[in-house]
C-alpha cells in the first residue's frame, strides 16, 4: 500500500482557473483526464515524481455527481469553496481491504482525449464523506498510470493533515511510514482548522524551491 495520488476539489466553473493557477505555481502543465460517467465528474491531472500525481476535480451535469459517493463528496467540497478533498493510497490486491472493512470496491472509468480508457477499483469514499481525515483505496486495472501523462518535474516532500494519527492508521490498516515512505508529515490540531479534519496542505520540490499548496 502506498501513496497514490493527492485530490483538489473545484466547481466546474472553476477548474480551468485552478488549473492554470497550480501549474502554473509547481511550474509544469496539467493533462485533460477526461469525464468519470461513473461518478459524474471531470478532471485534469498533473504528474508528479516517485509515481505520484495531482488531480483537480470537478462535479459535473450529470445524475452521477448526486448519486454516487465520489461524485457527491467532489460535489460537497467544491460547494464548500473547493480546495484539497483527499489523498488516496493504492494497492495491487483491494480484496483484503474490502474484507477488513466490509465493503465492496465499485469500478471506476475514464475516457482521456485521445480515446485511450483507464480502469481501476476504488473502495472507502463512503469515509471520507463521512470523516474527512480518511483517505481512500485504489486498485489499478490499467498498466498505464496517470503519473505517466507528462514529465514530471516536481514530488510532493510533506503533507500538513488535519486528523488523529491513529484514527487514520486503523483505518488505512498499517502504519502511516509505509504509505508514505519519506514524505513528512506535520499533524494539525482540528481546533487550529477551524474544527476541520483532512488534508490542509501538500508541500512540493519544484525546480523553482519548495512550494506550499493549500
Amino acid at each position: 500500500m502506498r501513496l497514490d495520488h493527492i485530490s483538489y476539489a473545484a466547481t466546474h466553473d472553476q477548474l480551468v482557473d485552478v488549473v492554470q493557477r497550480i501549474g502554473s505555481r509547481i511550474g509544469s502543465a496539467f493533462t485533460d483526464g477526461g469525464i468519470h460517467p461513473r461518478f459524474g465528474t471531470r478532471n485534469f491531472t498533473l504528474a508528479l515524481k516517485n509515481g505520484h500525481y495531482l488531480e483537480v476535480v470537478c462535479p459535473i451535469d450529470h445524475p452521477a455527481a448526486d448519486a454516487s459517493p465520489f461524485g457527491r463528496v467532489v460535489s460537497q467540497r467544491a460547494n464548500e469553496g473547493g480546495g484539497w478533498l483527499t489523498w488516496v493510497v493504492s494497492t495491487e490486491d483491494i480484496t483484503p481491504v474490502e474484507s477488513r472493512l466490509g465493503r465492496q470496491a465499485v469500478d471506476g472509468s475514464r475516457k482521456r482525449p485521445d480515446g485511450s480508457e483507464l480502469k481501476w477499483k476504488q473502495l472507502g469514499v463512503l469515509g471520507t464523506l463521512e470523516n474527512s481525515q480518511l483517505p481512500f483505496f485504489i486498485q489499478w486495472l490499467s498498466n498505464e498510470h496517470p503519473s505517466s501523462d507528462g514529465k514530471a518535474v516536481a514530488e510532493i516532500v510533506k503533507f500538513e493533515i488535519s486528523g488523529d494519527e491513529k484514527t487514520i492508521e486503523e483505518w488505512l490498516g498499517s502504519d502511516l511510514s509505509k504509505a508514505f515512505d519519506g514524505v513528512e508529515i506535520e499533524w494539525v490540531d482540528p481546533p487550529a482548522n477551524d474544527g476541520q479534519t483532512g488534508l490542509v496542505a501538500v508541500h512540493l520540490s519544484t525546480p523553482n524551491g519548495v512550494v506550499r499548496l493549500d
